[in-house]
């Protein structure tokens, strides 16, 4: 397993700090200092989706706290739960008429901004695509997440480590599938992710998805909303486990697991192995109580702290440090991107993983 991010993300916000080797100006200031790429007490722009994590709704309040403190003026503002594909576009178009220097964007809908980010990078914008890729546009400065297709990787190990240890005596299990919504592209690299792993066990017989639903398509769960899932996995309990035992289930994130657990237990059945992802502090304790089997750990808060230095870097004339310029292809270019590493976490291994954050530490004492 990787590094716990408590070590992790303090290297790669140490890094971003020590970034920026070229400057974005060309002529230096009386006195040999370089001129700054903007003023510091500059408009900064952060458009984020609805909040249906509560990491999204943390990333919020932590970007208005750490833009202020660094000296920058903050807009900070979440999408409304409707209408929020025009109103977030209707949030990017007010930030650039209004002078931000930077906007930091974490797409609802990844695949319907490119005319604003085109009309930002037009007026001197920078974009950076935060946790969700933007597509199909040139004017993507950067990209900043976890390494997403490596979430989807360690769910997928994660449910085949965990299918073995909860049924040692099985040569085969009977699994089903879920994933995100197809309106957010980390959906797609999430499943990609842990497909590359299971795959490989659907097709020798290791692995048997009863329900026969197999494809990106057909596992989607719009929204994100836990009631599309539940409405699924009940629909999928009734038509093929009448007799049949479900041995485990790879969801996408920490919300669908609880919603995908709660219809089991309607069902009467017992609760198989269920991934999650974003350490929510409900799936935290239901993880502790031997329910949920595993989570990702991707911390807002060094996420956050990457993005501004970031702009703190842009800001002082320099280009941020990437790690990533291969994987992370937008359908017009390959973004440059920074990736954070996630971290699994289990019954074995919260306390560790939390060891830094209060309220999950506590989430994992019961």
């Amino acid at each position: 397993m990787k590094k716990l991010l408590t070590v992790a993300a303090l290297t790669a916000v140490t890094a971003l700090a020590l970034a920026g080797c070229s400057t974005r100006t060309e002529a230096p200031q009386a006195g040999g200092e370089a001129e700054a790429g903007f003023a510091a007490d500059s408009l900064i722009g952060v458009a984020l989706p609805d909040g249906t994590s509560e990491n999204w709704v943390l990333a919020e309040s932590l970007f208005n706290d750490a833009l202020t403190e660094a000296g920058f003026e903050a807009d900070v503002q979440n999408a409304p739960a409707s209408n929020t594909v025009a109103e977030q576009q209707n949030q990017i178009n007010s930030m650039v008429t209004n002078g931000a220097k930077v906007i930091i964007i974490g797409a609802k809908d990844g695949a319907q901004l490119s005319s604003q980010v085109e009309a930002a990078r037009d007026a001197g914008v920078t974009v950076i695509a935060y946790d969700r890729l933007i597509l199909n546009t040139e004017a993507v400065d950067y990209y900043l997440a976890f390494d997403n297709f490596r979430v989807g990787e360690l769910q997928g190990q994660a449910l085949l480590d965990g299918l073995a240890a909860k049924f040692p005596d099985a040569d085969s299990y009977n699994v089903e599938l879920f994933s995100g919504s197809p309106d957010d592209n980390n959906a797609g690299v999430f499943f990609d992710g842990a497909m590359s792993v299971l795959q490989p066990k659907i097709d020798d017989g290791t692995l048997n998805v009863v329900s026969g639903q197999v494809e990106v398509g057909q596992t989607a769960t719009q929204g994100w909303l836990a009631q599309n899932a539940q409405s699924r996995m009940d629909t999928i309990l009734s038509a093929n486990y009448g007799s049949t035992e479900l041995h485990g289930v790879l969801s996408p994130n920490d919300t669908l697991a609880r919603a995908i657990l709660e219809s089991v237990r309607a069902a009467g059945k017992p609760l198989p192995v269920v991934t999650g992802q974003d350490s929510e502090v409900e799936s935290v304790r239901s993880i502790v109580a031997g329910e949920q089997y595993m989570t990702i750990y991707k911390d807002t808060r060094a996420l956050v702290a990457a993005a501004v230095e970031m702009v703190k870097t842009l800001q002082a004339g320099n280009e941020p440090e990437v790690n990533d310029t291969e994987s992370y292809d937008n359908g017009v270019l390959v973004v440059p991107s920074f990736l954070l590493d996630p971290v699994v976490v289990t019954s074995e291994n919260a306390a560790q993983a939390y060891a830094d954050n209060a309220d999950l530490l506590a989430a994992t004492e019961g």
